[in-house]
């Protein structure tokens, strides 16, 4: 998969920690762009479908936790889901979801992210995760 939009140094760190985790790689999730606020996650949907033929809504939900994940991280402090919750509009077309993040609001300890999943220009779910700020703020590199 290739990138679609930049990633700038300041979060590369990151981008790599996240698209080199085990679970990230057993589901080929890659990070193809971070820009103007927001994360953007891609995933091939072949070998993820469920009983139906459609891709399985675990995959859908796992992609739009991962680009959840990434967002929440990016700031410099580490943060975990303390919430999660999705809803599905219509089974995706086979080939290439994608996810996109953005953070909604944010407190002292914790942070709301808003996740589209889109497959082409179709949105197929929507997703929203709270964080929880388990850290002191990590050095940029």
């Amino acid at each position: 998969m290739k990138q679609t939009g930049s990633i700038p140094e300041a979060y590369g760190d990151v981008v790599r920690r996240f698209d080199a985790c085990g679970f990230a790689r057993l589901l080929a999730m890659e990070v193809t762009a971070v820009e103007g606020g927001s994360v953007r996650v891609a995933m091939q949907t072949e070998g993820r479908e469920n009983a139906h033929g459609t891709t399985h809504g675990g995959a859908i939900f796992a992609l739009a936790d991962h680009a959840f994940g990434i967002a929440g991280n990016m700031d410099g402090v580490d943060q975990t889901a303390i919430s999660a919750y999705i809803r599905y509009f219509s089974p995706p077309a086979t080939g290439t979801l994608e996810a996109v993040a953005r953070k909604v609001s944010e407190t002292e300890r914790t942070s709301v992210y808003a996740v589209a999943v889109y497959s082409g220009d179709r949105l197929v779910a929507s997703f929203e995760g709270v964080g929880f700020k388990t850290g002191v703020p990590r050095k940029r590199e």
